[in-house]
């Protein structure tokens, strides 16, 4: 069985607070599942205040969503320059897309 990949997209808080229960849940059943969650627009406030290291190795930050809330992101977050971008890269190397 090919190992889960998932790129899961929170836009706003709503979503973000979805998601986070979304991996809590998918890593208790699929503990080998590889998560991205890819935060922008207005959730990433919320995304900023996360302090969970699993939480912050799965998080993946939208640049240009930092750039129009003049957010800076902590060095140990990864970023990619755009969201949409990403997500689009990921489907096209098989990922499963699903927005929180």
């Amino acid at each position: 069985m090919n190992t889960l990949q998932l790129a899961l997209h929170a836009p706003c808080p709503q979503a973000f607070s979805r998601a986070l229960a979304n991996v809590s849940n998918l890593l208790r059943d699929y503990p080998s599942a590889q998560i991205e969650l890819v935060v922008n627009s207005a959730a990433l406030p919320e995304a900023l205040k996360i302090s969970d290291g699993d939480i912050i190795k799965r998080l993946v930050l939208c640049q240009n969503s930092l750039n129009a809330q003049q957010l800076t992101a902590p060095s140990h977050f990864s970023v990619v320059p755009a969201a949409i971008v990403h997500l689009a890269q990921r489907q096209q190397q098989g990922w499963s897309y699903v927005r929180a």
